[in-house]
């Protein structure tokens, strides 16, 4: 993808803001000739960095490199663009653990991670039922959405 064709994510920030170095040197070291951060990498490039996730999702909006491959499966496949379908059956313990994290009606993405850890299930898992169960993810620890 050329400059001229990235996706326009620095518009969701500041006219004035700027990407921190130290994260734009790891996200280069990780990017080698694709154009777009897997969600896990991304994870890893804020612990190399010592930053935070949301941080490495602002630089690279500002860089203009895509985020891919949600953990949630939630974006970044190709090509149906998200990943996770909706359960088949959804544990009694897991909905009550998601009902308990909602906030505004909806699930906040690092709860649903720390939902997965404390149940033992996957990241996976925890998505897929809360599409089930008509529940939307938000606040991308990241800042995709």
């Amino acid at each position: 993808m050329t400059k001229a064709n990235k996706p326009p994510f620095r518009a969701k920030h500041p006219e004035d803001a700027v990407f921190d170095p130290v994260i734009r040197s790891e996200i280069e070291k990780h990017l080698k000739e694709k154009d777009d951060l897997p969600c896990a990498v991304a994870f890893a490039v804020a612990k190399e960095a010592g930053r935070t996730p949301e941080e490495v999702g602002r630089t690279a909006d500002l860089l203009g490199v895509r985020l891919s491959k949600c953990q949630l499966g939630l974006f970044g496949y190709m090509p149906e663009k998200k990943r996770v379908a909706p359960a088949k059956h959804v544990d009694a313990t897991l909905e009550q653990a998601i009902s308990e994290a909602l906030q505004e009606g909806r699930l906040p993405c690092k709860a649903a991670w720390k939902i997965a850890e404390g149940l033992g299930v996957s990241k996976m898992s925890v998505s897929a039922a809360c599409e089930a169960l008509k529940i939307k993810v938000s606040a991308c620890q990241l800042g995709a959405f």
